[in-house]
């Protein structure tokens, strides 16, 4: 893409990761460490981690560090960490993602900011890429909670379809830290390759991703990728180490890092 001078114009990248995991005794991940490196952070709702004190230091420390706070919704499993299929009714669902979305909007407003996107979790993720009534919940769930926030997903599927017909933004993002199959999914957690923990080859996937648009498949055929914004689990092994290793790869490329809301 050129600007007006004629110049090719500067990338711009969001990196958001994974946070408020942590549930009482459980602790998960490095939260502290990772808001300093990323400009948006998906915090978790309380049902499939998070519990209030968690959540409500974790938006205390994103809006000490400028952080952007999105809500990471998801289905009601604590026990499998929102990572299991479940079937739920729509008009439940729907339901419970309201109650999701408000629950963290009332937290970050008394930390001093407000929810800016929603971002659907683990095995919702998948399912509303393909399921059409799974996904006219979530649509269902933010337009009744505030139509103007955008959703964070994959691109294409049926959410983005439905997104669309509703006019609610859906931001492309990608995964710095997970592989892909060539149809542009991500490999199952189940399977080999589903996690990338070398903090060098992520850094290289990523860079590649925001610059070139493409990303190496598991078969070692080359995907096409469309992202506005790019994710590092907070629970992958190392996870503090594969964000700092993207965002100086992506600074050293030339990459501008700015939150997408």
């Amino acid at each position: 893409m050129n600007d007006d001078r004629g110049r090719l114009a500067e990338p711009v990248i969001d990196l958001n990761a994974d946070l408020g995991e942590s549930f009482g005794a459980w602790k998960l991940g490095d939260d502290e460490a990772l808001t300093r490196l990323i400009s948006s952070a998906n915090v978790a709702c309380g049902f499939h981690a998070g519990d209030p004190l968690t959540l409500r230091r974790t938006c205390a420390a994103a809006v000490a560090a400028g952080v952007v706070i999105g809500a990471q919704v998801s289905y009601r499993d604590l026990a499998g960490f929102g990572r299991r299929a479940m079937d739920v009714p729509q008009a439940e669902l729907a339901a419970e993602l309201l109650y999701q979305i408000g629950a963290l909007d009332g937290i970050a407003r008394a930390a001093g900011s407000r929810v800016r996107y929603v971002k659907p979790h683990g095995a919702l993720y998948h399912r509303v890429r393909t399921d059409r009534a799974q996904a006219g919940a979530l649509v269902d769930a933010l337009r009744s909670y505030d139509a103007s926030l955008p959703l964070l997903g994959q691109p294409g599927g049926v959410l983005a379809e439905l997104a669309a017909e509703a006019e609610v933004a859906l931001v492309p993002e990608a995964y710095a830290d997970r592989g892909y199959l060539p149809d542009g999914s991500l490999v199952p957690r189940t399977q080999a390759g589903a996690v990338l923990t070398d903090p060098v080859l992520v850094a290289a996937r990523a860079v590649r991703m925001v610059v070139s648009g493409r990303v190496a498949a598991v078969d070692g055929s080359d995907v096409p990728v469309i992202l506005r914004s790019l994710c590092i689990h907070g629970d992958t092994p190392g996870a503090v180490a594969l964000a700092a290793a993207v965002r100086d790869g992506l600074l050293a490329a030339g990459v501008k890092l700015a939150a997408f809301a």
